[in-house]
């Protein structure tokens, strides 16, 4: 082991080992990396027990280093002897979380998977010093495996009463970590397979519930105890980390993983430079999300800009702009809603699709449970395991109201508070947010505003960037098409639907537009402003329409398409392709359907049209009434509401109900109302 670290030179000529242990102190560091295929190379016999006797071969690669170290730097040698930790790194014998059986006991593996909890960290004792209270002898004793067996008497002279002495004991920090099958590989109709993981040293805090990591461990076993006297003979596998490696995106099989976030390679960005170079590369990419879905093209548009997002701005003060968009699909059902959202979880680079009935307020943000040995610990739900990537929520409408609540502060804020079981913490939750939802009444209904037709508070309304009413309407020419484009589907599975770009590129190309700033040029703000400035003015009859919200959504949109097509500037066209977008949705959701004007009021609560009569009616109700509140009569007060030229006879009957119902007013006599 020892030649190996002294002798082995990379391709610079570089030696690599013996310079990152002549670094150890420097770095305050006390666990070296070592590559896997470096040693296959220069000790292939060596290499293969690594995989069958990895506790005698860490031991004797820690030793090795130790020994290096002590020549150089023989001081922090002493003082870190037994911290010393070698690490494997680019393991190549990999195994899926469901091969983990009774067959791998004791070896080392690499398995890969998400991290779905994490306890606190904890000191785990390696050997404890008792000191006897009779003649001041120390006893010691080893931890073995996670237990620790108490020395019952003194060695020196037998007396039993000892008590334990921390100076003369070693402890180690150590952490617990679930560790879970990622989604892309888990087969059709499964369970997530799940594995115990225990880290040490410097190991610990290194991954946080949603990161995806490459875990390099010994598989270990340990008893199952039904009571503490009775053991049986039923074992539990848990696996002891050994090093931490982080993945990528979905990038293709599992053998191609590779260490960095999201791989990339040389070629994959000559494709994707090529891509966004044609003067076409905006269409395709709309046409290569979900082909196998007919028509919906602003829909896809959106969606794919929602993935790319924006920037987010990091302010002086150091609060920050939110840069991921939010979209709300609402429509008929049987209108592909569902594909869309299942389509985007799985190409975005870190996407996971939940779906409302099943969905509660702990396993969207984060919940706090008590392990079975007692540690508090933090279980991440889906916002939070979909960090910097996309969530999509399918049938919104259906998750209980207390639950949904939780996002207000995901939408808007990005950060997800829990408190309880004594943890108080801020979980990051930088994500954007997809969702679908089903109109009341079954169908959506045209002739009532878009509050009426979906089942959900104002305020979370106004939280999403875009809303779209996806509407079933027949047209001949329309359906005729979408007939044949899924009759198509049917008849040649493989062939048709082809996307004008491959799917595993089309990732990549998502996830490396992720990576550009660009930054507003002055035309895109000139034609942003001037479209606010019109949208707060709208025939000016006191009419107040949008708020700073569409303002920042209109600007992340436009970033987001910058960043799609590859640009480092905002220019006009993105500017008015965001407006284009924006005005769409004004035109489906934003319509109030009392006077066919668009009026954002209505994602508000009450349009203005509402609200202005509502005005005129109370003012006539009481100029009527007098300072002496007399009682109105009926007929005499619709007679005045119709010569204000704003009511109808209908109207007018239709509000008087209406107050009464609220108890605004009250019917004292036949055809008499007085002010409650």
């Amino acid at each position: 082991m020892e030649e190996f670290l002294r002798a082995y030179k990379d391709k610079d000529g570089k030696y690599k080992y013996f310079e990152s242990i002549n670094h150890m102190m420097a770095l305050n560091s006390t666990s070296l990396d070592i590559d896997y295929i470096d040693f296959d190379t220069f000790k292939p016999d060596l290499a293969k027990q690594i995989t069958h006797n990895p506790d005698e071969m860490l031991e004797a690669f820690n030793n090795a280093v130790l020994s290096i170290l002590t020549e150089i730097h023989p001081d922090y040698a002493k003082e870190v002897q037994d911290k010393i930790k070698t690490r494997i790194g680019n393991y190549t014998v990999q195994k899926g979380l469901r091969d983990i059986n009774a067959e791998v006991i004791d070896k080392l593996i690499g398995v890969s998977g998400m991290v779905v909890r994490s306890s606190e960290v904890k000191p785990l004792a390696k050997k404890i010093g008792y000191r006897c209270l009779n003649c001041d002898a120390i006893t010691e004793s080893q931890m073995k495996g996670l237990v620790l067996k108490r020395a019952s008497r003194c060695g020196n002279c037998s007396e039993k009463e000892l008590e334990m002495d921390p100076e003369n004991s070693v402890f180690n920090d150590f952490q617990m970590v679930r560790l879970q099958e990622l989604p892309e590989d888990l087969p059709a109709g499964q369970l997530p397979h799940y594995v115990e993981v225990t880290v040490m040293g410097d190991l610990v805090d290194q991954c946080r519930p949603g990161d995806r990591i490459m875990l390099t461990g010994i598989v270990r076993i340990e008893q199952e105890q039904v009571s503490p006297q009775i053991k049986t003979a039923l074992f539990r596998l848990r696996m002891e980390g050994n090093n931490i490696e982080y993945l990528g995106g979905r990038a293709g099989s599992k053998e191609m993983r590779t260490i960095e976030r999201i791989a990339i390679s040389a070629d994959d960005e000559r494709q994707i430079l090529s891509i966004a170079n044609k003067s076409d590369a905006y269409d395709k990419l709309i046409a290569s999300f979900a082909p196998h879905v007919y028509g919906h093209e602003v829909i896809k548009e959106a969606i794919l800009l929602l993935i790319v997002g924006s920037v987010t701005k990091k302010l002086e003060d150091g609060s920050t702009r939110r840069g991921d968009l939010n979209v709300f699909l609402i429509g008929d059902p049987g209108t592909a809603k569902s594909e869309m959202l299942k389509f985007a979880a799985k190409i975005a680079p870190r996407g996971l699709y939940t779906s409302g009935r099943g969905t509660t307020a702990a396993g969207l943000t984060a919940a706090v449970i008590r392990d079975k040995s007692g540690i508090m610990m933090l279980e991440a739900g889906a916002v939070v395991l979909g960090d910097q990537g996309l969530v999509c929520i399918d049938e919104f409408d259906k998750i209980k109201p207390e639950d949904r609540s939780a996002l207000h502060e995901v939408m808007e804020q990005q950060t997800c508070s829990v408190a309880k079981g004594g943890i108080v913490a801020t979980l990051n939750a930088r994500t954007s947010i997809l969702s679908a939802a089903n109109p009341l009444y079954g169908k959506y209904d045209p002739y009532k505003n878009i509050t009426e037709n979906v089942n959900l508070p104002v305020p979370l309304l106004t939280r999403f960037d875009i809303i779209y009413v996806v509407r079933d309407n027949p047209e001949k020419e329309k359906d005729s098409r979408v007939a044949s484009h899924i009759l198509e589907l049917h008849r040649e599975s493989g062939r048709s639907a082809q996307p004008a770009i491959d799917i595993d590129l089309f990732s990549k190309y998502l996830a490396f537009s992720k990576q550009i700033e660009p930054r507003l040029t002055g035309d895109a703000i000139d034609i942003i402003k001037n479209y606010y400035m019109k949208m707060r003015n709208v025939d000016s009859e006191g009419m107040i329409t949008v708020t700073p919200r569409q303002l920042e959504g209109l600007i992340r949109l436009s970033t987001a398409r910058a960043r799609l097509l590859l640009k480092d500037k905002v220019d006009a066209e993105d500017a008015e392709r965001a407006i284009y977008l924006v005005q769409r949705m004004l035109e489906t959701a934003g319509v109030d359907v009392n006077t066919g004007r668009i009026d954002l009021g209505v994602l508000h609560g009450k349009p203005q049209s509402e609200v202005s009569k509502l005005k005129v009616f109370m003012e006539v109700f009481n100029s009527l009434s007098g300072q002496d509140k007399n009682d109105v009569e009926e007929r005499n007060f619709i007679d005045e509401l119709i010569k204000t030229g704003k009511f109808t006879d209908e109207d007018a009957r239709a509000y008087l109900r209406k107050a009464t119902q609220n108890g605004q007013i009250y019917e004292r006599k036949t055809g008499y109302y007085a002010k409650a």
